[in-house]
């Protein structure tokens, strides 16, 4: 899940939801902030256990980013490709029972593919010329960090694409590779992208609960839709970066990258499998 939030293009939503704890990952967020002693420590529990996941992935993620993203972008993307197209049909049959029939609310799948190129396509990073502390800047980040959690939380949405449309997410990754190495000057900038995280939590995840819960169908197809339409995300992700590179093309396409990348996705979810038939044996 770390990995994939990393990357841009990629959504750790979508590994979330193909492992089986996206619903339980939402309510556990919402719970954080909504829920009653009680069943904040339940959430807390089963954040903490994803949490030290996620931050051991993250650091991982980011020690071998900077020179993938210079060396192999186009063997990551070639792989998060296989990953995002091979998900897809198992996120149906997950959901089969929200979305076999209701074709009605094809209409949203179009709204959620829409809405992710939209964002794909977005470019803010014109608007900061110096990152150096000001009022602006830290209003900026914080607005940049509320919308990439909302983003990363969502399967489909990266939210390191939103942060690269914003000029930020090459900022952070080197700042988080400084502050491992002990350089903190620069430890401002994580802070006010955490500080936008905690809004962004604290403003989205009610609704997207809800949407959830009350209007699965639309949800589920909204979801597809940003899932299709992260493929041309992940295909335009080499353009965002710092020293942009080519879209991906035929040329440049991987597909050893991309058949490791449907494999993984198939063997995690032979994994959940195995996991929960050994859970109802125990039972």
């Amino acid at each position: 899940m770390a990995l994939a939030d990393s990357v841009p293009g990629v959504s750790g939503g979508t590994i979330a939801f193909i492992l089986g704890f996206y619903d339980n990952f939402i309510g556990s967020l919402h719970t954080l902030f909504h829920g009653n002693l009680a069943e904040k420590k339940t959430a807390i529990m089963f954040l903490l256990k994803i949490g030290a996941g996620w931050i051991v992935g993250f650091l991982m993620a980011v020690s071998l980013l900077a020179d993938l993203f210079t060396t192999g972008i186009y063997e990551i993307s070639s792989l998060f490709l296989g990953f995002v197209i091979a998900a897809i049909p198992l996120v149906i049959s997950e959901e089969k029972d929200a979305i076999k029939g209701k074709y009605s609310c094809l209409v949203f799948a179009v709204i959620g593919a829409a809405v992710l190129v939209l964002l794909t396509r977005m470019n803010f990073s014109s608007m900061v010329s110096d990152l150096g502390l000001s009022p602006f800047t830290a209003i900026y980040t914080i607005i940049a960090g509320a919308l990439a959690i909302s983003a990363m939380v969502l399967p489909g949405i990266s939210g390191s694409t939103l942060l690269m449309s914003f000029g930020l997410y090459v900022p952070a990754l080197a700042t988080i590779k400084q502050m491992m190495s002990g350089d903190f000057h620069n430890v401002w900038l994580i802070l006010l992208l955490l500080a936008g995280v905690i809004v962004g939590v604290f403003l989205s995840l009610g609704g997207i609960k809800k949407m959830l819960e009350q209007h699965r169908s639309a949800a589920m197809y909204a979801i597809l839709g940003m899932m299709v339409a992260s493929l041309y995300a992940i295909v335009m992700g080499p353009m965002t970066l710092e020293d942009p590179k080519p879209a991906m093309s035929v040329e440049t396409f991987h597909v050893i990258w991309f058949i490791a990348g449907c494999a993984a996705v198939l063997g995690i979810n032979l994994f959940k499998h195995w996991i929960d038939r050994k859970g109802r044996k125990a039972e």
